[in-house]
């Protein structure tokens, strides 16, 4: 993928100076829970305190430390797509205003309760901020099988910036309140899958149009869909269950299949149309 060159200022905030607290107990089986929280893109902290109620994490440890811009590699890539990202935005949503991203390391304080990075890449509606620690992208590869290239690393930042376009458009609302009115744990999981699914729908149509407002200095390349597929589908709902459980059980899907994230990423990819991206009438 091509991104050097592209527009700065996506609102970056990088805490990774800061100190963010250890995480202790909870064993192997925590952290097998914790891994599968990290890779579905989309978690809060406050939905997985049950999850991760056995690991205690101290706040008070942070650190206070400067704040800024990042400098590196890593931290210009993730400001470069999410300003690429937000002109995008711009461009299909009135009233559009970006969301902040943090960097942060281990842990962070947020709108939501408290970040850990076992919690994967995480939007929070209450402070409307994408929470990423960077270190995500190297266990996504070698643990999960999924690309290591630009393109699949910044479909999991347009995921999630996609969840904050759901925020502002009130789709979210709409789904916790039908959430909180379904007859069962099952039913109520079929709209956070809708929900997702949408997320990742919303990521392919930023891909369609990165080129057209950057005047092509942040653009795909010969082979980024199939490398942006290939961690769809390794972070999709079964492929994780099989990984933990060796079983797959749909009713407890959230995100949704690995065959159904492959086709709505490539629906917003191959349509650039959000109007496409009616996961709840599907």
């Amino acid at each position: 993928m091509r991104w050097q060159g592209g527009r700065k200022g996506g609102k970056v905030e990088d805490r990774r100076g800061m100190s963010g607290g250890a995480v202790a107990g909870g064993g192997v089986g925590v952290l097998v829970i914790a891994l599968i929280g990290y890779f579905v893109f989309g978690i809060d902290p406050s939905q997985t305190a049950q999850l991760m109620e056995q690991t205690t994490v101290s706040s008070s440890s942070q650190e206070q430390a400067p704040v800024g811009t990042p400098e590196d590699e890593a931290g210009q890539f993730v400001d470069i797509i999410g300003a690429n990202i937000d002109d995008v935005w711009r461009a299909e949503l009135n009233g559009y205003t970006p969301p902040t991203t943090v960097l942060y390391t281990q842990g962070t304080n947020t709108g939501c309760g408290y970040g850990q990075a076992a919690m994967g890449p995480f939007y929070c509606p209450n402070d409307q901020t994408v929470y990423l620690d960077l270190s995500f992208w190297a266990e996504m590869e070698n643990k999960l099988g999924a690309s290591g290239a630009d393109f699949a690393r910044a479909y999991v930042i347009a995921h999630e910036f996609g969840h904050h376009v759901q925020t502002l458009t009130g789709t979210s609302a709409k789904v916790r309140e039908a959430q909180q009115g379904a007859r069962n744990q099952a039913e109520a999981n079929q709209y956070s899958v809708a929900l997702e699914l949408q997320a990742d729908c919303y990521a392919g149509v930023w891909a369609a149009h990165a080129s057209e407002v950057s005047g092509g200095k942040v653009a795909l390349e010969s082979g980024d869909i199939e490398e942006g597929m290939k961690t769809a589908n390794a972070i999709g709902d079964d492929m994780l269950q099989k990984r933990s459980t060796g079983r797959v059980s749909p009713e407890g899907f959230t995100h949704g299949s690995a065959a159904q994230r492959q086709e709505w990423l490539r629906r917003g990819i191959t349509t650039g149309d959000p109007k496409q991206c009616d996961t709840f009438s599907n």
